[in-house]
This record gives C-alpha cells, sequence and structure tokens, in this order.
C-alpha cells in the first residue's frame, strides 16, 4: 500500500509543479525538455541492474520504435502543463485519468488482449468517462471588464479552453496505449525500467532537438530557472511510474485492480490539493464530473475491486 500511495503522491505532484511554473516565469517547453534529463538520471540511479544496458541493442526494430515514443512522452507533457496552467489541476488529473479508456478500447478490439469479459455495466463505465471528461472540461465564462472588446476576448478564450483537456486526453490514452503495445512485445517484466530509461532517453534526443532548433531560429533565451524547473520535475514524473510498477508488483501485477484505485485516488487528491495550494474552484459540472469520473472507474473494474 506504501508503494500505492507513493505513486499517487508523486503523480499530483507533477500537475502542482507544472501548475506554479507561470508564477515563477518558467518556460514550459524548456522545463519539460530538461524533465527528461532528470528522468533518465534517476531512473539509472534506481536500476536495480546498470549492466542490463549492455546487452541493448540500439539498432534493433524495438529500441528505435522506444526512442521515437519520446516524441509522444515531449507532447503529452507539454499539453499536460498546458492544461494545468490555463485550466486546472482537477481537469489535468481527469483528462489524464479518463484516458484508460483510449487503451481499454484498444485491448477489446485491436490487441484483443484483454483478460476479462466485459459487461454492460463496464461499457456504461466507458462511456461516463467520456461523459466525465466532457463536464470537466467545462470551464466557467471569464468575469466581464470594463471595456466591451477586451471581455469579448477574454471570454471566447476562456470558452476555448475545454479543447486542452480534451487534447490531454487523447495524447495520455495514446502514451499509455504505446506504452503498453511496446512494452508487451518488446521487453520481458523485467526489462520495464529499461524501457521506460530508453523511452525517456528517446525524449531527450527529439526535445533536444526542437529546443535548439528554437534557440536558434527563433532566438529564444534559455532561462536558468527553466532548467531547474525542468530537473526539479523529472523526479517526481519517473518516480511516479516508478512506484506504480512496484505497486503492480505488489498486487500481483493486476494491471485491472491497480489502476482503478490509483486514477480515483490521483482524481480525489489532485481535487483537494489544488483547492488548498491554489484555490481552484470547480463549477457545478466540473464537480459532478469527478463524481461521474469515479463512478465510471468503479464501473469498469468493479469485478476486479470485488463489489
Amino acid at each position: 500500500m506504501l508503494y500505492f500511495l507513493l505513486a499517487v503522491v508523486f503523480t499530483v505532484m507533477l500537475y502542482l509543479i507544472m501548475r506554479a511554473y507561470p508564477r515563477y516565469q518558467v518556460d514550459s517547453f524548456h522545463s519539460v525538455v530538461f524533465n527528461y534529463y532528470s528522468c533518465v538520471l534517476t531512473g539509472l540511479l534506481l536500476s536495480p541492474n546498470l549492466m542490463a544496458f549492455k546487452d541493448v541493442q540500439w539498432t534493433s526494430e524495438g529500441t528505435i520504435l522506444t526512442m521515437a515514443l519520446g516524441a509522444m512522452f515531449v507532447t503529452a507533457f507539454m499539453l499536460i502543463g498546458l492544461t494545468a496552467q490555463k485550466v486546472s489541476v482537477t481537469a489535468t488529473s481527469l483528462a489524464g485519468n479518463m484516458s484508460l479508456v483510449i487503451p481499454v478500447l484498444f485491448g477489446l478490439f485491436v490487441f484483443k488482449n484483454n483478460n476479462k469479459d466485459f459487461t454492460a455495466l463496464n461499457y456504461l463505465g466507458l462511456v461516463l468517462a467520456l461523459v466525465a471528461l466532457a463536464l470537466g472540461a467545462i470551464q466557467r465564462p471569464a468575469k466581464p471588464t470594463s471595456a466591451e472588446s477586451e471581455t469579448t476576448t477574454v471570454s471566447a478564450a476562456n470558452t476555448s479552453l475545454w479543447i486542452l483537456p480534451v487534447l490531454t486526453f487523447f495524447a495520455a490514452g495514446t502514451n499509455n496505449t504505446l506504452i503498453n503495445y511496446l512494452s508487451s512485445r518488446y521487453y520481458t517484466s523485467d526489462q520495464i525500467t529499461v524501457f521506460m530509461i530508453i523511452a525517456c532517453f528517446g525524449a531527450v534526443l527529439i526535445g533536444t532537438t526542437l529546443l535548439i532548433y528554437r534557440l536558434v531560429a527563433y532566438g529564444q533565451k534559455l532561462a536558468l530557472r527553466s532548467v531547474v524547473g525542468g530537473l526539479l520535475l523529472g523526479v517526481p514524473n519517473f518516480l511516479s511510474l516508478y512506484f506504480l510498477l512496484l505497486a503492480l508488483a505488489a498486487f500481483g501485477n493486476s494491471a485491472a485492480y491497480v489502476f482503478p484505485i490509483y486514477n480515483i485516488l490521483t482524481m480525489l487528491v489532485s481535487a483537494v490539493t489544488a483547492r488548498l495550494i491554489y484555490q481552484e474552484r470547480l463549477n457545478t459540472l466540473n464537480k459532478w464530473g469527478l463524481v461521474l469520473a469515479v463512478a465510471a472507474i468503479v464501473l469498469i473494474s468493479y469485478q476486479e475491486l470485488n463489489l
């Protein structure tokens, strides 16, 4: 249970750190790139057997595809940061956790590797997950200002923010689907840490290339605070997955049991901490979205929860 709680704590910490970036004028893209440097270093420090990397075939199909996954890592993380900053921590957590619908659907209809028969309640849970995402993405209209033109601009911008949680939902779901596919096809169960380090290394290569392009082509400046912010972010980023994998092992690798409880706890803790630290307030539809999200996860995995 300790691994379980640590996975939730570090996941929520991710959202809270990225939510604080605008206050300290941290460039989100720059920090995301350096976050993966920290991920690789943290992973190497926690790796039980560094000699395992001697057996990695860096030109093999599996390794190349794993490093290419780094592009999806960078994209998903950028969207997580934007959603946390522009919408709310709760909406970010909701979108990320509800994205389990995507790998579940792929497992059912594409990979056909689901280990249980889905019932009507399970499918109802998938539908409720999408409804919960929609409700969680709806934001209050911006408060009117003295200038009518400014009011129109602000309101339009505020209304369009719903797209960020939706994009985060699809990016996180695609990310998880690719992780499940690549890890199961090209790696054994004891190579998961190696798999994640290689994927993060791919993110370092892709992110650094894009960063250099931005610095040269657009004259962007790399601030020390963005580097430090990224390095700090990488530690909970890797640890959230690390402890989640340990929790899975502790519960007999029962993903259908572990992930629902993990997702529910993450959403609830995110909502509470964002309220306490950033005074984020949820509107009525957001609250209903959170309730439906919990109900959806319970319905999707009620068999494993012994309900």
